[in-house]
């Protein structure tokens, strides 16, 4: 395996994809959006980062987030998330003897793709990237049909019109 290190920038912007562990047929983000949206709440009383866009999907989600100032550690959010979410579920999901030697739950990923935002250009095409997601995978015909999204504030602040649809060719890095 390779040896991968992370980039830490202090106060930084910084794209993310998070996937579940099964992602075919699986819904559970968004049975359990109530869920996971209170947990995001709680961590981010605790260790605060601004959410400049997100959008969850059924199996996996994306986001942009903004550290504080002096402040590099996404990872420590992104374990508190995850974690606290799979805590508040039901074990019944599928483990292998791997994960049940380490007493891991079979819910996510280890892992999630990020991604240093270097200038205002790569915040635009991230955010429409992650706007435009819905309909890329055939959930929705345009983005504002989607619930589960930040979408609906940019709309509310004039960045994008109700019919936004987007550009089915925009392709990032970390694309699913």
């Amino acid at each position: 395996m390779p040896n991968y290190r992370r980039a830490f920038i202090l106060g930084g912007t910084w794209f993310f994809t998070v996937n579940l562990l099964a992602r075919k047929n699986n819904d559970l983000l968004i049975r359990e959006i109530d869920l996971l949206r209170d947990t995001v709440r709680a961590v981010r009383k605790r260790y605060s980062f601004q959410i400049d866009v997100w959008v969850v999907l059924p199996e996996h989600m994306h986001a942009v987030w903004t550290l504080p100032p002096g402040d590099a550690d996404f990872s420590k959010r992104w374990r508190l998330i995850k974690s606290g979410f799979s805590r508040a579920l039901p074990k019944t999901e599928y483990r292998s003897n791997v994960r049940k030697k380490a007493g891991e739950r079979g819910i996510w990923q280890r892992h999630f793709w990020e991604h240093s935002i270097r200038d205002e250009s790569d915040f635009e095409r991230h955010i429409d990237y992650v706007h435009i997601n819905p309909v890329k995978h055939g959930h929705v015909a345009k983005a504002v049909e989607w619930s589960y999204s930040s979408f609906h504030r940019y709309v509310e602040k004039g960045v994008y019109s109700r019919n936004w649809g987007g550009d089915l060719d925009l392709m990032v890095e970390g694309d699913d």
